[in-house]
This record gives C-alpha cells, sequence and structure tokens, in this order.
C-alpha cells in the first residue's frame, strides 16, 4: 500500500482528524485540529471529507516523502515556508509528491499551526470513532503521540493511491478566508456574562489583549487587564466547548481549545464563534488583539459562508515559479558558459 515517510518531525506534529465527538459527558476530549477551516480546506483539495484524517504540523515543522508510489498532498494553515525538493512552493498548495521527493514545512513569518493531507487520507484504526490524537491520555493517532522520524503512515486506498494522484489537479490553493489577521477575535457573550458587571464586560471587549507564552492545544492564556467577578469565580462544573473563555480568579481570560477538558468550574464570560477559532489559534505568542461581541445571527452568518465556501469546488491556481529557497538554486547548474573579459568571443 502507498504510504507516506516521517523523515524528520518536531515538537507538537500529530495526527488529527475532525474530533472525537459524542464522549463529553464521559469525560473524553474531542481533541480534533486546532484550526478546524485550514485541516477541512486540506482535505477538501483533495476531494477527500473534510474532517479526514490528517497530519497538524506545529512550529517544529515535518518532513515527509512518498513510499511505493506518487501522493497528491495539500498544504493548508499558516504562513509556513513550504518546500519541494528545495523549492520554495505556495504556503498553501496541492502537489504530487514522487517517491524520493522530499516535502518540508517549516516556520514562516506567520501562524502556528499548517495542516498537511493526503489525497484518500491516512488510514489509521480509530479510537471511539475517531484517528484524533490526544497527547495527554494517548489516545488516537500512532499509538497516542506525537510523530517523528522513520515513522510510516498507511494512505487509504479507496479514494488515493497512485491513480487519485495523477488525477488530482496541483497548483496554489486559492482561499481568501485563510487571511485571517487576528487584530480582532469575535464572541458570543456568555453563558456565565452575568457574573460579570456591565464595566467590566466593556473591560474584557476593550482589552486589550496579549497571547501569553504559556498556551498549548488545550488552551490559550491571555495577559491584560484583570477582570473582577460581580458574582464570585467559582460555579458548579458545568460543560465547555472550543472556544469557551472562562476568568478564573487571578482575572486574566483563558480561552480553552482543541484538547480542552469536558467540564470547567470557572465562570465563562463569552465564547469564540466558530469560524474565528481558526483565526484564534494561528495567533503566536506575544501577539495583541480585542474583542468584538457579536449576536447570534451574525455568528451562524459567518459559519454559512465558510461551510458555502467548503461545499463549493475549492479553486487550485497553476503554480507559478517566482520563488527559489538558496538550496534549490544550489543544487542547479546554472552556468552553462563563459566569457573572457579580454578576449570575447
Amino acid at each position: 500500500m502507498t504510504g507516506l515517510h516521517i523523515l524528520s518531525a518536531g515538537p507538537g506534529v500529530t495526527i488529527q482528524d475532525g474530533g472525537r465527538h459524542g464522549y463529553l459527558r464521559y469525560g473524553v476530549t474531542v481533541a480534533g485540529p486546532m484550526d478546524p477551516l485550514a485541516h477541512a480546506l486540506a482535505n477538501r483539495a483533495l476531494g477527500n471529507a473534510p474532517g479526514a484524517t490528517a497530519i497538524e504540523v506545529s512550529l517544529g515543522g515535518i518532513s515527509v516523502s512518498a513510499e511505493d508510489g506518487p501522493l497528491a498532498i495539500a498544504v493548508a494553515g499558516g504562513g509556513f515556508h513550504v518546500s519541494l525538493d528545495g523549492q520554495a512552493l505556495p504556503a498553501a498548495c496541492v502537489i504530487r509528491l514522487e517517491p524520493g521527493a522530499s516535502l518540508k514545512l517549516r516556520p514562516g513569518p506567520a501562524g502556528v499551526w499548517c495542516y498537511l493531507a493526503v489525497a484518500g487520507g491516512i488510514d489509521l484504526p480509530p479510537v471511539l470513532g475517531s484517528a484524533a490524537t490526544h497527547l495527554r491520555t494517548g489516545m488516537g493517532g500512532l499509538s497516542g503521540r506525537m510523530l517523528q522520524a522513520a515513522d510510516r503512515l498507511p494512505v487509504g486506498a479507496a479514494a488515493g493511491g497512485v491513480l487519485a494522484a495523477a488525477e488530482i489537479a496541483t497548483g496554489e490553493i486559492v482561499a481568501p478566508l485563510l487571511d485571517r489577521p487576528p487584530a480582532v477575535i469575535r464572541v458570543l457573550l456568555g453563558p456565565q456574562q452575568d457574573y460579570f458587571t456591565d464595566d467590566q464586560i466593556a473591560a474584557f471587549l476593550a482589552g486589550p489583549w496579549r497571547v501569553s507564552e504559556r498556551g498549548d492545544r488545550m488552551a490559550c492564556f491571555l495577559e491584560g487587564p484583570r477582570l473582577h467577578h460581580r458574582l464570585g469565580f467559582n460555579i458548579p462544573s458545568d460543560g465547555v466547548a472550543m472556544g469557551a473563555i472562562q476568568v478564573p480568579g487571578e482575572g486574566q481570560p483563558i480561552i480553552l481549545m482543541a484538547d480542552r477538558q469536558s467540564t470547567g468550574g470557572y465562570p465563562k464570560i463569552a465564547t469564540v464563534i466558530g469560524v474565528d477559532l481558526g483565526r484564534l489559534a494561528q495567533a503566536r505568542p506575544g501577539t495583541v488583539f480585542s474583542f468584538q461581541a457579536v449576536s447570534h445571527a451574525e455568528a451562524v452568518e459567518a459559519l454559512a459562508a465558510e461551510r458555502a465556501f467548503l461545499e463549493a469546488p475549492i479553486p487550485i491556481a497553476p503554480l507559478v515559479r517566482d520563488r527559489f529557497s538558496p538550496e534549490f538554486l544550489l543544487g542547479l547548474n546554472l552556468v552553462d558558459g563563459w566569457v573572457d573579459a579580454q578576449h570575447p568571443r
């Protein structure tokens, strides 16, 4: 079976699909992608289901090659440096990866997460209905751990393999939705906004907030004005969603992300709308932003627009070779002759 060979992988590189849904009431974390839009886009560009199994690449980067036959690969997410045998590629693209060639993803000028999908999906056995990796419990993915050099990942044969790689159009993924500067993150207030006075809600929205170094796949920690509670900072633990913004006693918000716990006992002043989850996840430590409260109807409208984009054919533009890395240029013979200045011919 055609497969993907991991040549190198930095910290935080894992297998993720659409997530492990339906088990929160048993304390089982959903996991899944930090940037749902980029994950779905990489899969859709190949004809996969939006929630198909793919590789989530962190700032640690990754290098891969194909085994036994060519693979159609899609990359989408933050502004990573992507290269094929040293030749620079767009940050979001579909390529044909031939055996022996090396595809590399390295941190670029922006973003934290990038997704590498393969036509046919990565064929790993599900755990509770999902292949998503949850590192704290060692569940899903490849033995519940991060990917590392020498790992080999089987690719699904039904919609992938050699024929799919030959048939899929290659080029740059045209996706304006990936251009998401994190200056403003939209939220729905609640469900416990009544634990805060109006002036504290105004302070929460105004910020400014800075993304802390402490964040991981479980939560994004913020630094900014201290928020004060009107009714205390303990509530009976209740269920939490991705994007829920808890305010503990110290008054600094914590935004729960993909590997969040199933319940929480701090008041939730607001929840990040689904469309802006990826925008927040791609914000590097030190990023400064503010919140904007929107209505439920506005949140639904934004989500409908995103889903419509993903359901339509993903635009793929031809690659234009206008970016060449030093490694690529050094591998070429750029001299085809010489001229003697003293005796020109």
